[in-house]
This record gives C-alpha cells, structure tokens and sequence, in this order.
C-alpha cells in the first residue's frame, strides 16, 4: 500500500517511478528498446508514404519516374518527360498543399525539423508537440513525393525524437534523462531510414554539438540504433541503401592520397556554399512578402521549372548517387549537368525546404557531395594524371563524406554512416584524409547546416544556467 501511495499523482505512475529509480543498465535498456521500436516502425511508415505518394504525384501525374538506389529497388528511372508542362505544376501543388497542412495544425512542422529537435534537447526536451510528427510525416510526404528537393531523414528524426520528449513529459524524466531520450530519437531515426545503425548511434552523441561529443548518449544508442535497424530491416530489408559500391578496392600508391586531399578541400567549399546558400534562402524568404503558404509554393514552382533543364534536382537524389557510382550510367550524364548539379541540388533544396517547406537537408547534403566526387572524376578521367581510380565510385563515395560530414560539425558519424549505406569500407584510409581536410576547413569559418548547434557541452551547461548567453557565439568567434 505504502508503495502505491508513493507513486499516487506522480508523471507516469509506477512505470514511471520504476525507470526513474532504475539503474544506467537497466533504464536506457529498456528506453532504448522503446524509442528504437518507434524510429524503426517511424521509418518504415514514412518511407511507404513517401514512397506511394511519389509514385501518384510525380509518377502518375507528372509521368516521370525518378531513379532509385539499390534498397529502394533500383529503377533505372525515366529517359526524359512525358509531360514537361506537368512537373511544374506537380512540384508547385505538393508544396502548396504541404505548406497548407503545416500552417493549419503545426506550424513548427516547416522546414527541415532536425535543428528543432537539436534545440529541443539544449532547451526543453519535453518541448515537441505530438501533433508536429504527423503533421512533419504528411508534409513531407507531400512535398518529396512532389519532386521537391529534401531528405527523408528530417521526418523520421522527428518522429522518433518526438517519441522521446513523449516519455521525458509522460514518465517525469529528468532535465538530463530527457536529452539524451531526444539525442537518441534524432540519431536512431536517421540511421534507421539511411540502413547505418552505427552510424547512427554515433551521430546522437555528437549532431548536438560543433566541437564536442556527449558521451552520454553514445552507449544506449547503439541499443536504440541497433534496435530501430533490425525493425526497419525485417520489413523492408538489410540490403545497404547502395548496395555493396566498392568491395575489392585496394590503394596502388601514395600519390593517390592527393586526390582525397583534393577531394578535402572542394567538399569543403561546395559544403560551406550549402549552409551559406540554404539560410541565406531562410533569410531572404523571412524578408520577402507572401504567407507561408504561398512562400513554398512560389519555391516549389521554382524548383519544378529548374528540373525542366535539370531533372536530377527532383526528389532525394539517392538514385543518381546510384547511377553516379557506375562508370557505364556516369558517362551517359552529360557532363555540363555533372558540374552543375552541386550548385542546382543546393539551390533546389534551399527553394524547397529553405522557403518553408518540409523535409530534410542530409540526404540533399550527400547527392551534393556525390556529384562533387563525381564531377572530379569524370575531369580527372580526361587527363593522363596518376593515382586516379578506374571507377567513379572510389571518389563519390569519399565527397560523401567530406561534404557533408563537415558541414553538419559531424564527420566522424557521417563518414560511419556513409560507409555503411555503401559498403564501403575499404576506403577508409582516403577518405578519413579528405573528411579531415574538409572538416578543419569549414571548422574554421564557424557555419554549420544545422544552426541549433552548440559549440560544445560547457556553452550548452553556461547556456542553461544562464551565466553567459553568449558563451557558444564568443567560443566560435575566438575560434575564428
């Protein structure tokens, strides 16, 4: 009796106080477990949705199959427009529509979602609303499946990130519990949708922070990751998102190590433009008359007649990085769009996400490090210049993870994570120089894709307590 009347009125009842008491073991065991079912039944949610409602939009209505990577069945995608008049409209109605389900129930569901769970997690992590998944799901949903530039990764963070500030409120977690149940949210459910369950354990211990790493979080998200992969997969399937790219490669020389340096110092510049291009976008956008209904839908018509010229801006991207990965499929892009596409894919995704409307920016981050590796190939190619692979997939793979990796002050759970949606490994040793490279370069300039960010664990405690709201801004000046 005297137990039940301890428990009376208190957040989450017995349950609740039994995980509150628990041990280190046996809580993150069984939050763990909880928030890795939901990222991984999240995932396979959204990417039947998704994947449906771009079929019907994009396929039925604007005639046009977008290719696919190997996990998502690999289809060579179609050979041009049957109806180009179509895309236009397609891409602007799925904005519209998505902008319209937003500003109705969540606002806060626009944009890219990461940074608001990010900042969930430094601020308040009992702060994401119930409401905001499904709302970020459907208009997602609508605005991908429309042909508008964004990542899947973006929903699926939020859904199972939503899931933990759920039991932070409903359980009476604390302060700190409840960071790292968010942390785990946001790095299963990426690594869920991208098939990369280390990765994915890695990126939430260190997504929250520029220059630090919260260990914290590191160890129950390999049960949560490890969790939401084998639900994801026994649906859907363990295949990598890539298939296995590279299997047999092997160094020849030293000086194929300047390449990756090379690769190092164009992922960094083509990354800080994604940052720069992206909130500039925010930015303008916020200036610029119009609602928030009509803003994404002005982007989505922008991005629809861009597709006319460049049809690999539409959609995430994944199945030109599979196409890119070939020697055979490159050669048959035009080169001019090889070049160009970093710079359209950024500017795609800055008038689709950048201007209010949903989905992710790390999917867009890699196709944007894919054509940079590949464009490097293909110009390499046509010289006579030592150390340069026979296949472009050596150098897509690595620009995956310099680009992005930098950028997102994550490089070490991007570089995992990319390996392991690739199956490739074995170039690890180039690509940890070009990742290196590229992250001391952007390191320097103090941007990062995610704004939410903290420097490091002291300015996010300093934050909290209130003793130097400026802390994070003055340890990046100084860096700099």
């Amino acid at each position: 009796m005297s137990g039940a009347r301890d428990t009376d009125g208190e957040p989450g009842g017995w349950l609740g106080a039994f995980i509150r008491n628990a041990g280190y073991l046996r809580k993150w065991l069984i939050l763990g477990i909880a928030i890795g079912l939901i990222a991984g039944l999240g995932a396979v949610v959204f990417y039947l949705t998704l994947h449906y409602t771009g079929e019907f939009l994009l396929g039925y209505l604007g005639g046009y199959d977008i290719p696919t990577a190997h996990g998502d069945g690999g289809a060579q995608g179609s050979a041009g427009f049957d109806r180009p008049w179509a895309i236009p409209l397609v891409t602007t109605g799925g904005a519209l529509v998505s902008a319209l389900v937003v500003a109705r129930f969540a606002p806060e569901a626009q944009g890219h979602g990461t940074d608001d769970a990010i900042e969930a997690v430094h601020t308040d992590p009992r702060a994401i609303r119930g409401r905001v998944v499904f709302v970020k799901m459907i208009a997602s949903a609508l605005t991908i499946g429309s042909g508008g530039s964004g990542g899947r990764e973006g929903p699926t963070a939020q859904i199972s990130a939503g899931f933990g500030s759920l039991l932070t409120r409903r359980l009476g977690l604390s302060d700190g519990d409840g960071r790292i149940a968010v942390s785990l949210g946001i790095g299963s459910g990426i690594g869920a949708i991208f098939g990369a369950p280390f990765g994915g354990a890695v990126l939430a211990a260190s997504i929250i922070y520029r220059e630090d790493l919260d260990y914290r979080s590191l160890i129950p998200g390999f049960i949560t990751s490890g969790t939401a992969y084998a639900v994801l997969g026994s649906i859907l399937g363990f295949e990598p998102l890539f298939g296995f790219v590279i299997t047999d490669y092997r160094f020849q020389s030293a000086f194929e190590l300047s390449w990756y340096a090379l690769i190092g110092i164009v992922a960094a510049a083509v990354g800080y433009l994604y940052a720069r291009i992206f909130y500039g976008t925010v930015a303008l956008t916020r200036r610029l008359p119009g609602g928030p209904v009509l803003k994404p839908a002005v982007g989505g018509l922008l991005v629809g007649l861009l597709a006319l010229a460049i049809p690999q801006v539409l959609g995430s991207g994944y199945g030109w990085i599979q196409l890119a990965t070939e020697k055979d499929t490159l050669m048959e892009i035009s080169l001019w769009i090889v070049i160009i596409l970093p710079i359209a894919k950024i500017v795609a995704t800055s008038l689709s996400i950048g201007t209010g409307g949903s989905g992710g920016i790390f999917g867009p981050g890699i196709v944007v490090g894919a054509f940079v590796g590949a464009a490097l190939w293909r110009l390499a190619e046509m010289t006579s210049l030592p150390g340069i692979p026979d296949t472009p997939a050596v150098f897509v793979v690595v620009a995956m993870m310099a680009c992005f990796g930098s950028v997102s002050h994550a490089p070490v759970a991007v570089t995992i994570m990319v390996g392991e949606m690739t199956g490739s490994f074995s170039v690890l040793p180039g690509g940890i120089i070009a990742v290196g490279i590229a992250y001391l370069l952007v390191s320097r300039t103090n941007v990062s894709i995610y704004k939410a960010q903290r420097l490091n664990r002291e300015a996010a405690e300093a934050e909290r307590e209130g003793q130097s709201g400026d802390f994070g801004a003055l340890g990046g000046a100084e860096r700099t």
